[in-house]
């Protein structure tokens, strides 16, 4: 009952009632064994239609492209195995031009067109060179789909379409800068997409002009060398404090929370946020495990005031608070391992996160609220913006004041890093509302063994690459986290240092803090290590490893940036 052996596909002779008359060698091989003995095709397709010339189905999860020719009073029935798409070789990208509104502001009206022209002219060549398809449909958006290998050859070339973009000068004095998001390695177009917008929100909210790439669960990022670019409007400023007021009062009571090892723009923050959640008259409370040194003087300073006398409280205390209707506020932290009571993130329904730093893989998924400006220079310049938009008279204690004017002041090393409009904006307002420049001053003051270690680290220093300073803080002191970042600082202050490096041992890790006036980007190399923070200040921890195998481990990580910088 066999016939066309001869051809190299699979092969049926079926009669007009459908039952099988003959096939070939290769329909018994690759279809027989999956139809349980069938031997009629309506039995295998119900709706199979003999006026049809051509069919498709799905055989042992395989699809087939099925082509029906009739032969005298017979059909002769030839399946065509469809080649389904690989899910490893066709990628999703998402291209946002990052500053679209402020760079046509920098130009005037009639070169508007001329430089958007040129803009969209390299973004198709760069598609069409791939072999790809992109596709405009927003006046700043592209979807992009390209291959596997497009891909690969995208990154050979480190994305060199973000250079090509940002040299474009057409008269504007803000460079044009992208970001792209792609997803591949999904199980299907669809998947794709999803990865593409993770990956592009991921990018915008690092500071744009760069690539993230989500290769399932894995991340790749390329770029993120310019600086952030300012893109907060007080629009979008006044939709964040007046949805914060909705869901505080939505609340039945409030649990703040920062990272652990409490810094001033953290515990700033935190203070802004009670004063407002109080003004509000929701039950408020702040989660505090240790006082480390940093913020001490301020802790002793707000808890004689009466509003604060029983404010914060242990991990273990918060726990017990939590019930449906809780919001949990989560301030200048992103990572819910970094924060002071992880569990609180579980177990809470309703959470808000602010914060300023250029945000990593691993971030807090579950917020119904996210005030992510990685532009800010500190989380204390966002709850600011929140207290001067909020759709309530909120009276600010001079206490109140003083502790976000140290956030802002702290992390900007008095006004000299990541310092914008909206920062000056946000000090002369809490100025307005009784913040003292004198008092907050007073703040920062550190012991006398502090000082002695911050000046023994200066001294240890070493070069690295003719300007970079690497050293370690090997004195026990109270806090080494604040001495070997205040070292940080200070190695700056030396002449022809570009970037400063500081460790010191905490507990089972190794600490890292990095600095930079801008020319070396900080941020990727100790991203390279498995932290982050921005281009100008940032830290990393590495468990389990000697302070030598961690200076070796960071070398290697600036070579690395350096290397890619090329």
């Amino acid at each position: 009952m066999k016939n066309f052996d001869n051809i190299p596909f699979s092969a049926l002779k079926i009669a007009p009632d459908g039952m099988f008359i003959s096939y070939n060698n290769v329909f018994e091989k690759d279809i027989l064994p999956h139809i349980e003995n069938k031997n009629n095709i309506k039995e295998i397709l119900e709706d199979f239609n003999f006026d049809k010339e051509e069919y498709q189905c799905i055989i042992n999860q395989k699809g087939y492209n099925i082509f029906i020719k009739k032969c005298e009073q017979n059909y002769h029935l030839f399946f065509s195995e469809i080649k389904i798409m690989d899910k490893y070789k066709t990628s999703v990208g998402l291209i946002v031009i990052d500053n679209y509104d402020e760079v046509l502001d920098s130009l005037e009206e009639f070169r508007h067109p001329l430089i958007l022209a040129i803009v969209d002219r390299k973004i198709k060549k760069m598609a069409k060179d791939l072999g790809g398809v992109v596709k405009k449909f927003e006046k700043d958006k592209y979807i992009l789909i390209i291959s596997k290998q497009s891909l690969e050859e995208l990154k050979e070339e480190r994305f060199n379409i973000l250079d090509n973009i940002r040299e474009i000068d057409m008269g504007n004095t803000i460079p044009i800068t992208l970001s792209i998001g792609i997803g591949t390695n999904g199980e299907n177009l669809d998947e794709n997409m999803e990865f593409a917008r993770v990956s592009i929100d991921l990018a915008l909210s690092r500071g744009g002009d760069q690539v993230v790439i989500k290769n399932g669960e894995n991340y790749q990022f390329f770029g993120g060398h310019s600086k952030e670019g300012n893109r907060n409007s007080r629009v979008r400023a006044r939709v964040k404090a007046y949805a914060l007021t909705e869901l505080i009062e939505d609340a039945s009571n409030v649990i703040i929370m920062g990272h652990r090892y409490t810094d001033l723009d953290c515990m700033g923050a935190g203070i802004g946020v009670f004063s407002i959640v109080s003004a509000l008259d929701k039950n408020c409370k702040i989660v505090l495990n240790d006082v480390t040194s940093s913020v001490s003087y301020l802790y002793d300073r707000v808890i004689k005031d009466e509003k604060y006398k029983d404010a914060f409280i242990s991990s273990e205390e918060a726990l017990k608070l939590v019930n449906r209707k809780t919001l949990l506020i989560i301030v200048d932290v992103y990572k819910q391992g970094l924060c002071e009571c992880p569990e609180l993130v579980d177990k809470v329904k309703k959470i808000v996160v602010f914060d300023h730093h250029r945000k990593g893989v691993d971030y807090i998924e579950n917020a119904v609220l996210t005030y992510h400006e990685p532009y800010a220079s500190s989380t204390c310049e966002l709850i600011t913006e929140m207290l001067m938009y909020i759709n309530k008279n909120i009276a600010i204690k001079q206490v109140e004041a003083d502790s976000i004017l140290a956030g802002i002041i702290v992390d900007t090393k008095n006004f000299a890093f990541k310092t914008g409009i909206k920062t000056f904006e946000a000090a002369a307002f809490l100025k307005k509302k009784g913040a003292d420049t004198i008092r907050v001053k007073k703040l920062f003051k550190n012991s006398l063994d502090c000082y002695n270690a911050r000046a023994s680290v200066v001294s240890n220093m070493k070069l690295y690459r003719d300007n970079l300073a690497i050293s370690i803080l090997d004195i026990d002191v109270e806090n080494p986290l604040l001495v070997v970042a205040q070292a940080c600082d200070e190695l700056l202050n030396i002449d022809n240092i570009n970037a400063s490096f500081v460790l010191c041992r905490l507990n089972d890790k190794i600490s890292i803090s990095a600095r930079s006036f801008g020319e070396v980007n900080v941020q990727i190399i100790m991203e390279k290590l498995g932290g982050g923070g921005h281009q100008s200040i940032s830290a990393t921890q590495i468990k389990d490893v000697t302070i030598d195998e961690a200076i070796n481990m960071l070398k290697e990580a600036i070579d690395e940036y350096f290397k890619e910088e090329e």
